[in-house]
């Protein structure tokens, strides 16, 4: 089973407030059970907090500390993160730089790309675009993925909103983005991912 989802954003707009790079994160787990046990400890957390069990958890709206707690907590958890972190800048190709959707699925496409040993995975990914959109994803995905191996058995886009290991994706993306941002706590959400983190992988 595998989670994605990005930080940044894909537009290239840079005078209008677009970000200098963009994330996609894999959240990758071996069995159902390991993602259950992560889902739970996620669910245990926000009720600690007096939270429902509808509130989000997204790096850039939770407070920082509150999202270095968290990440301790599941950093002891059995999956495995793989990320493609992207300075938009080297980015030349005319139509990837003209057409965000086109961008994000080609990045979204090199983050399960670089994941090792993929086969047969469920892929899970945030998603709140139109059904024409997702169904063109869809087929360029197993088009690019599955043209030597069946990598992907299934892809399936899900409302954050009601998914803990979206928001984990979210986490881990964010956590990634902001080691490539001028803040004074850049890396520190990298090293308590650390153990968890099997590559980030800078696109070139």
């Amino acid at each position: 089973m595998v989670f994605l989802d990005d930080a940044g954003d894909p537009g290239f707009k840079f005078d209008r407030g677009s970000s200098s790079h963009f994330v996609i994160a894999a959240v990758r787990f071996q069995d159902r059970l390991a993602a259950e046990e992560t889902a739970l400890v996620m669910k245990r957390y926000r009720r600690a907090q007096g939270w429902r069990d509808d509130h989000e958890f997204k790096f850039t709206k939770l407070d920082k500390g509150r999202v270095k707690e968290l990440l301790g907590l599941v950093a002891g958890c059995d999956y495995r993160i793989n990320a493609v972190r992207v300075d938009k800048a080297l980015i030349r190709s005319g139509e990837l730089r003209a057409k965000p959707e086109s961008f994000y699925n080609y990045i979204v496409m090199q983050a399960l790309d670089q994941i090792p040993g993929l086969l047969e995975a469920d892929v899970r990914l945030d998603g709140h675009a139109g059904r024409e959109y997702k169904q063109s994803a869809i087929a360029y995905f197993r088009r690019q993925l599955n043209s030597s191996s069946r990598k992907v058995a299934r892809f399936r886009f899900v409302d954050s909103r009601g998914n803990n290991l979206i928001q984990l994706a979210d986490l881990a993306a964010g956590s990634i983005h902001r080691a490539v941002q001028d803040k004074t706590d850049a890396a520190e959400y990298v090293r308590i991912l650390a153990p968890r983190i099997e590559e980030i992988w800078d696109f070139h």
